[in-house]
């Protein structure tokens, strides 16, 4: 066997926007994920991992070049740096044969290699690509929205326009195994599984659609005094989602439901994906990183979407499965973040990582040979800069617009309820926490949010407009009066290829 096939295989399988909280094995008693649970009985479960963006570009953006938001540029759904070097150009150098399946977000463009060899191409509103034409192929290219439709419907609940057997889910799954099937197996693989969902919309084929129902959801959490833990993103992500118009628990809980069909669809193809490893003889020479770029509110905070730190959008799934390096069976509750990815790839491909990279290998920080005990999070900056320092013991978070911060105690399966900053007992820990990021971005030399050693107070804030039709955003291609440039004409076909905007 030469060096090179003796290395270790490497896939990593990521969701978009899923929660920490969505794997039966680790604590929901309603979810049903088989093979999720497998992954966690037979590996590390990172139990307090977080996303270094509570969004989709940024996120991936630091998952890939293995820094913070701050240092790759990219701190929101916004272009990425065009001239670094990814994960799969350090794994190509050594040997690597790199393929990527699904959804990637480069942004601004959708169809970056970024080191891949080669790649299924498949994005939420890219026009033609792989996925679209395999559905024009058998006989779907009547459906414009084959992920969903977006905008006003965008958080209702709505079943697949597609038969299971071609929906996204079961594509990304069928890829995955065609590439395992095809690959060349006298060089380790690296492959990157990305499904859409269960990004919004929350819809999914016959028969998953209806595997769960409302009344065994749970109602979502909303803490007395909630608006005080709210800050100008969730007030304004709920208003361009269509989500600021009251309360409905029923409806909150079938989304719930339908949130849950398509991970457990998820679910359903990871498992496929397992079995064709373990048929191979390869599933103990590979290892298997499951995870999310970020999570989802569900309702909980009277909130939707992601762009906060608070638990249910920034905490992710992340399961680690290689027995030569993580323990079966094992929960790891030291705080760790997506940051972290490629230092442990790069530990399994003989690879050294570079002074810009700033995560620490899982498998040290599982057994207990790392003590770091801190991630840092940042979406957006300016104005709008939020910010958050996590440790074992304290979450702490500054939002820019609101020129404000929270402090949180982290306690198991807890979601936040109240902040203490303000209380005098916990004065010098908001100070500690609040110099200690603080000069963590001086250290880097990211002074754009600090004035001198605080927070920078900018001359004016963004706010969301009181009128509750003001700020609205289509996310389904142009807008009413882009689509109708002469006055509206019911004869018109308004429908055209989406434009997606990233959020």
């Amino acid at each position: 066997m030469s060096d090179r096939s003796s290395k270790t295989n490497v896939l990593i399988i990521m969701t978009d926007q899923q929660r920490a909280d969505t794997i039966g094995a680790l604590g929901n008693p309603i979810i049903q994920t088989p093979a999720l649970n497998r992954l966690v009985s037979s590996g590390t479960s990172f139990t307090s991992a977080y996303c270094p963006s509570p969004v989709c570009a940024a996120s991936r953006c630091s998952f890939l070049l293995g820094e913070y938001p701050h240092q790759t540029g990219t701190a929101s759904n916004s272009p990425m740096p065009q001239d670094r070097k990814s994960l799969m150009n350090f794994l190509n150098e050594v040997g690597y044969q790199t393929h990527g399946i699904g959804k990637m977000h480069f942004s601004p463009d959708s169809k970056k290699m970024w080191g891949f060899e080669s790649r299924d191409f498949s994005e939420e509103g890219s026009g033609q690509d792989h996925y679209r034409n395999f559905i024009d192929q058998h006989g779907y290219d009547y459906i414009a929205a084959t992920h969903g439709e977006r905008s006003e419907f965008y958080y209702i609940p709505q079943p697949s326009q597609l038969p299971e057997r071609l929906h996204h889910t079961k594509w990304v799954g069928d890829r995955t195994l065609a590439f395992l099937d095809r690959r060349d197996s006298s060089r380790p693989f690296f492959c990157w599984t990305s499904f859409i969902k269960p990004h919004p919309p929350f819809e999914s084929p016959v028969p998953w659609n209806r595997l769960y129902r409302m009344i065994e959801m749970d109602l979502p959490y909303i803490p007395p005094d909630n608006d005080q833990l709210l800050t100008y993103w969730n007030r304004l992500q709920n208003r361009y989602k269509y989500r600021d118009q009251g309360l409905d628990l029923n409806l909150v809980r079938i989304m719930r439901a339908a949130y849950y069909a398509a991970i457990s669809f998820i679910d359903y193809n990871v498992g496929r994906i397992l079995d064709q490893l373990e048929d191979e003889g390869i599933l103990d020479q590979t290892l298997i990183l499951f995870t999310s770029d970020h999570g989802e509110f569900l309702g909980d905070y009277s909130c939707y979407g992601k762009r906060s730190f608070l638990d249910p959008a920034a905490r992710i799934p992340l399961l680690a499965r290689y027995p030569a390096r993580f323990t079966p069976d094992t929960r790891c509750d030291q705080p760790v973040s997506l940051v972290d990815v490629l230092p442990t790839c790069f530990s399994v491909a003989g690879i050294e990582t570079q002074s810009q990279h700033i995560g620490t290998d899982l498998a040290e920080i599982a057994s207990g040979k790392s003590d770091r005990d801190e991630v840092i999070g940042q979406l957006g900056q300016g104005t709008t800069g939020l910010y958050a320092l996590i440790t074992s013991q304290f979450k702490y978070i500054y939002s820019a617009a609101d020129q404000k911060e929270w402090l949180f105690r982290r306690l198991p399966d807890r979601l936040e309820t109240r902040s203490l900053v303000g209380n005098p007992a916990f004065a010098d820990v908001v100070t500690a926490y609040r110099n200690h990021l603080i000069g963590w971005f001086k250290s880097d030399g990211y002074e754009q949010p600090i004035d001198g050693d605080q927070w920078r107070e900018f001359p004016s804030v963004p706010s969301v407009a009181d009128d509750p039709d003001a700020e609205q955003i289509f996310q389904d291609g142009r807008s009413v009066s882009e689509r109708f440039p002469d006055g509206y004409n019911p004869k018109i076909d308004p429908m055209k290829p989406a434009n997606f905007d990233g959020f």
